[in-house]
């Protein structure tokens, strides 16, 4: 559980009400997003653009696994 909190900080920050949960989930959806797009446009550059899509696919799956961590986290399903 330590190790996911190093590598998670912000799916464990202190949810006290149901719009601080939302505010969470807004938050990672729109880092995503805009992560998405940015590394999407770096994909297209001739030679390195493969490094970036694979950042961005990586970084994809880091804000998805947060995302769903930050919700176990609040259900109190993770100790």
């Amino acid at each position: 559980m330590a190790m996911l909190k190093n590598l998670f900080p912000f799916a464990f920050l202190q949810k006290k009400d149901v719009i601080t949960l939302v505010i969470y989930i807004v938050a990672h959806l729109l880092i995503g997003t805009v992560a998405g797009w940015v590394f999407g446009l770096l994909d297209g550059i001739i030679l390195v653009g493969w490094i970036f899509g694979l950042i961005g696919w990586v970084f994809g799956i880091y804000v998805t696994v947060s995302l769903v961590l930050c919700v176990l986290d609040y259900l109190k399903v993770l100790k």
